[in-house]
């Protein structure tokens, strides 16, 4: 058998592809659905939905793959052509639904890797390159985007692949022809044809499908389309120095990955004199554990096994602020779901003409808090939560 396409046959490598790429479809699917439908509320059962998910977006990386190769050696064969060109209108949809086919086999795994890459945290790929992907930043509107243009396209994939098995059953069981026959093996009984002539239009319709689902996707991941209830902005602070920029990030490990999210509302009541001694001050935070952005578990962050914002919708440090080694401390209390812990704060200082920079980093251990008691395996969520916080503040005169 050759491995080369004829006229009037398919080659070895053609029909490889081929069957290799449904079975991929064919896992790819049933993965996905079952991972989107597992509950997550235990350890145990957030390891199982992991565990799916990671097997669906490794499973979909080797599909991208295979398709990349496919499409690459398809253009460079000749196409047998159709068993009954005078259906013209029956060949001109066969020829929209292989565009649909192949545009799907690329839009759908790289916009669920994409998603992958621009978010942080819960189920990675199975391989040893990394989650990231190259001129892909972390970002939140990026994902929303990508995540909603995976789903639109998975329909399309799933549409035209459906349509794509009826039009092969309809041409084996009603035709009784050898479309189906001859992308199989076995050659015996496949007759000789002219080349495949496709219409100019059937890649132009296939290309605009495609460009209405990106465009729906960044309609419904508009700001207005996906705003959601938020808590009240906190109340700014009176403080002999004020807070003009800053960051307050934690990173906690998931899966073996390290997930960085960030605070967006909180508010800082600072008194420092570096004259003082041996206390130079006081520093008070509180912070709206709503305006958390964690990555792909947000929202689960946010329940009540883990920060219940709900019940507990701020988290407050205080303490005094003292001599360090390397510069300055605060011996502080930090308090989260009713919960408290001493936790000092090692900070470096530029003073200078009336404003100071900051940058300090602390860790504390989240089950000291009650977040996330039922995850008691280290390797699934990490007990050790790293917290991270750079300002800039000028004295209020």
């Amino acid at each position: 058998m050759a491995l080369a396409n004829t006229t009037s046959r398919y080659g070895t490598v053609t029909k490889t592809f081929h069957w290799l790429t449904a079975a991929l479809i064919l896992v790819l699917i049933p993965l996905g659905l079952i991972a989107n439908r597992l509950p997550y509320d235990t350890g145990e059962q957030l390891a199982t939905k992991a565990w799916f998910f990671s097997l669906h977006k490794t499973v979909g990386v080797l599909l991208f793959a295979t398709a990349l190769a496919r499409i690459l050696w398809a253009l460079s064969q000749t196409k047998p052509g159709t068993l009954h060109p005078e259906r013209k209108g029956e060949t001109t949809l066969a020829d929209i639904v292989h565009w649909l086919l192949y545009g799907s086999l690329v839009v759908v795994p790289l916009s669920g890797w994409v998603h992958h890459a621009a978010t942080s945290g819960f189920a990675p790929i199975w391989w040893p390159f990394g989650q990231s992907l190259p001129l892909v930043p972390q970002s939140e509107p990026l994902a929303g985007w990508t995540a909603t243009l995976h789903i639109i396209t998975t329909r399309i994939l799933m549409a035209s692949l459906a349509l794509h098995i009826v039009g092969a059953l309809k041409h084996h069981f009603i035709d009784k022809d050898a479309t189906l026959r001859r992308m199989w093996f076995k050659t015996k009984g496949v007759p000789s044809v002219q080349p495949h002539r496709s219409k100019a239009f059937a890649p132009a319709v296939a290309g605009l499908l495609f460009a209405g689902s990106g465009a729906l996707a960044a309609v419904l991941t508009t700001p207005e389309a996906a705003e959601t209830p938020s808590a009240a902005p906190l109340a700014q602070a009176e403080s002999d120095w004020v807070v003009q920029e800053g960051d307050l990030q934690i990173t906690v490990s998931q899966f073996g990955s390290d997930v960085t999210g960030q605070f967006a509302d909180w508010t800082a009541e600072i008194a420092f004199d570096p004259d003082a001694g041996p206390e130079f001050g006081s520093v008070s935070v509180t912070v709206a554990i709503g305006s958390l952005s964690l990555g792909s578990v947000t929202d689960q962050a946010m329940g009540s096994d883990y920060f219940n914002a709900e019940e507990f919708p701020t988290a407050t440090y205080e303490g005094p602020i003292v001599a360090d080694d390397d510069g300055y401390r605060v011996d502080g209390t930090l308090t989260i779901r009713d919960q408290s812990q001493d936790v000092a704060l090692p900070f470096t200082l530029d003073l200078g003409d009336g404003t100071a920079t900051v940058t300090g980093s602390t860790r504390t251990d989240r089950m000291t808090y009650g977040i996330g008691e039922g995850q008691t395996d280290e390797d699934t969520l990490g007990f050790d939560v790293a917290i991270d916080v750079a300002l800039t503040a000028t004295r209020d005169d």
